[in-house]
């Protein structure tokens, strides 16, 4: 039996809430951004001097990232919901207007191209397939269903993923596998990551990573 796409819309848009965070100061946020928290790095160490992040790593890329997305998970790394050693010694001493500064200068941050598929095509085609029309007959919808229009996102609850780093996308599919996410309500990717295949995985990372992302409007 397949999924009914529309019970995955209201699953979805049950848990959408207006965002209750401060507003953040993009001046503020570069000064902080460059200084650390006085623990830690600053964050180009990893996330580069233009938040594009660096693949090898799998450090993601947050220019033009959703503001109150970013300070939702910057705030579960202090929380433990999300568990990352070095990110947590990087903002464990910010308090939630700072982290509220940070994540809305990185918002103003135009995003780098996409990566040149390296890919063989018939992986980018079942990746495409993935995230554009999921796999039904296996209880897994596309990433579009939430992460929106060509995968740009959706306000601060689901974000863009079209033009992340492919290392950082497998990486974060496999913690959802390995149930070491805990910053989403419902949990929802993880019910959706753990019924990905190893392959899967790798195609809709390399898929993704491909296409051009937007900056948070």
């Amino acid at each position: 039996m397949k999924i009914n796409v529309w019970v995955l819309v209201l699953v979805c848009t049950a848990f959408i809430q207006a965002p209750l965070y401060a507003k953040g100061d993009p001046a503020k946020g570069k000064i902080l951004a460059a200084q650390g928290d006085g623990s830690g790095a600053p964050c180009a160490t990893c996330h580069g001097a233009q938040g594009e992040g660096m693949a090898a790593a799998a450090f993601p890329r947050i220019a033009g990232l959703n503001a109150d997305y970013a300070l939702q998970q910057m705030l579960a790394f202090q929380q433990d919901k999300r568990v990352n050693p070095v990110m947590t010694i990087n903002v464990d001493n910010f308090n939630q207007q700072q982290l509220a500064d940070l994540a809305a200068y990185f918002a103003t941050l135009p995003v780098t191209p996409a990566t040149t598929p390296t890919a063989p095509p018939e992986q980018l085609a079942l990746g495409k397939k993935l995230a554009l029309e999921g796999d039904w007959d296996n209880y897994l919808p596309p990433c579009s269903s939430c992460h929106g229009p060509n995968n740009q996102g959706v306000d601060g609850n689901f974000p863009g993923i079209a033009g992340q780093h492919a290392s950082y996308i497998k990486q974060q599919l496999e913690l959802w596998q390995q149930g070491q996410r805990k910053s989403d309500p419902v949990q929802l990717m993880e019910v959706i990551a753990k019924r990905l295949k190893p392959e899967q995985i790798d195609a809709v990372a390399a898929y993704l990573a491909s296409q051009p992302a937007q900056a948070d409007q």
